[in-house]
């Protein structure tokens, strides 16, 4: 877990990089060389635990009153610099590193309400997140209403009751690609007293910052953009400090009752707006202390640092995967193989005008198109590819393919894959960072084969 500072100084520092450009914060925010050995590169600290300097120091990490590292199930160096750059190009107060994208949406869930709570959410998801709302956070008591609409913030507010805990939804969801509308969305959830949390995997920092348009917990599988390179597995929560866990006590008990296991800690108190930590840290320091040490999603050291060498190089990356995934989105509308491109980077999307709103950099590199063959036209044009691979993950600087109805989305049912806008002719790409003409040529050899 790693916080960020809350003024301003006169000049930018790596421990608040605020007056920093992106691409600068990206290569330096969170770490300044290493004090021992002089090391510019992070280092990795690969250990379990950590020496107290004394007696004193042990008992305050153990009171939360030092955020020195202990153990590395509840924190490491390693990640607290990576989550501090991601925190900073987010535009968080603090962020914490997990053990992958999955456990970053579980956590905050957990974080936020127990049994007894309810999620709302867009039927617009990744499939994997559909399962885990669908599913297994029911057997914790936890449920979920998928709204009508996600483009309407009434259709929110009306799912919406007084055991919701959060609204959530994507930034560029996966893989139909409608926008998600975050400003409105985010306000209809203040209306009620709900924060509002995005998954900006799909989007990176790059692209879009959640927070900037009203979002209160931005969480990312860190696999994808971020790492970039299919090297390493982690996710990360990243809170705004802005939703006031206080002024909702009914809501969320958890944050203004005392929590035995920390000494009668209360966090929206101790750890909110005006507490000891000069910040609004409720969120996130719950995550890091009571989540984090009792369920155990444990980013490696050496997974946090291949996500720190593709955060150097992130914008660099998402300009080369955007510019090739609209010149592929706009090469596959012509061809009469393809019966339907959703990308939003596209003027004939009904999302265009939401993409250039909160993405005006591009609309992403993953999308999906409908082959009128069904199945079998997918699976041949897949089975043609060469440059391609067909594997279950996207953001890689490879281009990557994948048939969602039997692979990411195959648990959904019929009406789960369409509301994730799935036919049987669906294919998604990751637009990679090869060369233009190669990708394309490659894509023309998969559409031969369905011609055949």
């Amino acid at each position: 877990m790693s916080t960020a500072a809350a003024d301003t100084p006169a000049q930018p520092t790596a421990a608040d990089p605020s007056g920093w450009r992106f691409e600068t914060k990206q290569v330096q925010a969170g770490h300044t060389p290493d004090a021992a050995t002089g090391a510019r590169a992070i280092p990795i600290y690969q250990s379990t635990s950590f020496v107290f300097p004394d007696a004193a120091e042990a008992a305050d990490r153990f009171a939360l009153r030092s955020l020195g590292p202990i153990y590395t199930r509840l924190d490491n160096p390693t990640n607290q610099i990576v989550a501090a750059r991601i925190a900073a190009l987010e535009g968080g107060v603090g962020a914490h590193l997990v053990a992958s994208g999955m456990g970053a949406e579980t956590l905050t869930f957990l974080t936020l309400g127990g049994a007894g709570s309810s999620i709302v959410a867009s039927p617009s998801l990744y499939g994997g997140t559909v399962n885990l709302m669908t599913h297994t956070l029911p057997e914790l008591g936890i449920t979920t209403r998928f709204v009508e609409d996600p483009g309407d913030p009434a259709s929110w507010t009306a799912a919406a009751d007084e055991t919701t805990v959060c609204f959530f939804g994507e930034s560029i969801p996966n893989p139909k690609g409608d926008i998600l509308d975050i400003e409105p969305i985010a306000a209809a959830a203040h209306a009620r007293g709900i924060p509002l949390v995005v998954d900006n995997t799909m989007s990176s920092p790059y692209l879009t910052r959640p927070i900037e348009w009203g979002a209160d917990i931005v969480v990312e599988s860190a696999t994808k953009f971020l790492g970039g390179h299919g090297s390493s597995v982690a996710g990360v929560i990243v809170d705004s400090g802005a939703f006031d866990y206080a002024a909702h006590p009914e809501r969320f008990p958890g944050f203004n009752t005392p929590d035995p296991s920390y000494n009668g800690l209360v966090y929206a108190r101790d750890l909110g707006a005006g507490g000891a930590m000069g910040a609004n840290m409720a969120f996130i320091l719950k995550v890091h202390t009571r989540g984090q040490r009792d369920l155990g999603f444990a980013a490696s050291p050496m997974d946090a640092f291949l996500i720190a060498q593709g955060v150097e190089t992130l914008s660099l990356r998402m300009e080369r995967h955007v510019d090739n995934a609209l010149a592929v989105a706009q090469w596959l509308q012509d061809r009469p193989e393809v019966a339907e491109v959703r990308y939003s980077g596209l003027p004939s999307s009904p999302y265009y005008e939401l993409h250039r709103t909160y993405c005006p950099r591009g609309a992403g590199s993953v999308f999906a198109f409908d082959l009128a063959g069904g199945r079998e036209a997918g699976a041949a044009f897949i089975d043609a590819l060469s440059l391609f691979s067909n594997l279950a993950n996207i953001g890689d600087v490879r281009s990557l393919c994948v048939h969602p109805a039997t692979t990411t989305h195959s648990q959904l049912d019929d009406a789960g894959l369409a509301r994730a806008g799935i036919s049987a002719g669906t294919v998604r790409l990751s637009i990679g960072i090869e060369h233009i003409d190669d990708i394309i040529a490659d894509l023309e050899r998969g559409l031969a084969a369905v011609a055949r």
